[in-house]
């Protein structure tokens, strides 16, 4: 396969998850924004809002190239020729506490003297932890990964709980996924087999986050659970905006802003030294905000 077959899969990616995002949610419907790369390429930005389930949504497709900056040639030690990426990128922010928050990226590099790497995966941020939904996510990623290597899931678990890490808070985002980058071919893997797990991942989202989103719509939430819903964005934030290189990438080549920062959810709080109460949800959710819990 080639780049522009690459990046074709992935913008019928984009539109069959839009479709199937905008039947579940049953009421809005994705706008979309066709913008231009200020070297080469471009791509589309679908923004859903104030839908029955979602609240603010952003599903983005790009294929952008030119001249490497510098400071990525110098952050992964790359001698200096052109790159092109391409790829999807998904978050959704459901209106209800109840509805977790979720996260994908899919995508693929690769520079004119022949260096290339696939990267993405999939993670859950619930305002609640719901142990049945951290159980079917994490089970449903772990299926997806064993189609293609034994050593996936445990191997892209643990680099999802690594990188989903907010280090000044000593917290996960949240439950975590699977998470990896830089794979390419090697002894036991050719780029055609790593392409199919790519898409294979790419597939699985509609699946995922349609059961959870009409299995929790429905739960009833008040005034308390919106408030942990805003400072549980809080932390999302502070992950984009600190630790997220998906961010850092497209801000150090000087991608358009407003896809960048789709990210950001509607509405979020900060309160100073904020303390849960004992005993409760809220509490419990942070309990289990950790590297290393076995989901399945």
């Amino acid at each position: 396969m080639n780049k522009e077959q690459i990046q074709t899969w992935f913008e019928n990616l984009q539109e069959n998850i839009c479709q199937a995002i905008e039947k579940a949610d049953g009421k809005s419907k994705f706008h979309q924004d066709i913008w231009d790369h200020h070297a080469v390429g471009g791509g589309r930005t679908r923004l859903i809002q104030n839908g029955n389930i979602i609240e603010k949504g952003g599903v983005n497709f790009s294929a952008v190239g030119g001249a490497t900056p510098t400071k990525i040639l110098e952050a992964l030690h790359l001698e200096r020729a052109d790159f092109f990426a391409t790829g999807v990128s998904i978050v959704m922010h459901p209106k209800s506490p109840r509805v977790p928050i979720i996260h994908m990226n899919v995508r693929y590099f690769e520079m004119s003297n022949g260096v290339y790497w696939f990267g993405g995966g999939i993670d859950l941020t619930p305002h609640y932890v719901d142990e049945n939904d951290a159980h079917f996510f994490h089970q449903s990623l772990k299926e997806v990964c064993q189609r293609h290597d034994a050593d996936y899931y445990p191997r892209f678990k643990n680099g999802a709980d690594e990188y989903f890490f907010i280090a000044h808070r000593q917290e996960t985002r949240g439950i975590g996924g699977i998470f990896f980058d830089h794979l390419k071919e090697g002894e036991l893997q050719s780029k055609e087999d790593i392409w199919k797990f790519v898409q294979s991942v790419g597939n699985s989202f509609t699946g995922i986050y349609t059961h959870l989103m009409k299995k929790n719509a429905s739960i009833s939430f008040g005034e308390k659970e919106q408030k942990w819903q805003r400072l549980r964005r809080g932390r999302y934030v502070e992950f984009n905006l600190v630790y997220d290189k998906g961010t850092k990438f497209g801000l150090d080549t000087n991608g358009r802003a407003e896809s960048i920062l789709m990210s950001m959810p509607p509405l979020a709080a900060w309160e100073y030294d904020y303390k849960c109460e004992a005993n409760s949800e809220e509490e419990r959710t942070i309990s289990l905000l950790k590297k290393g819990i076995d989901w399945v």
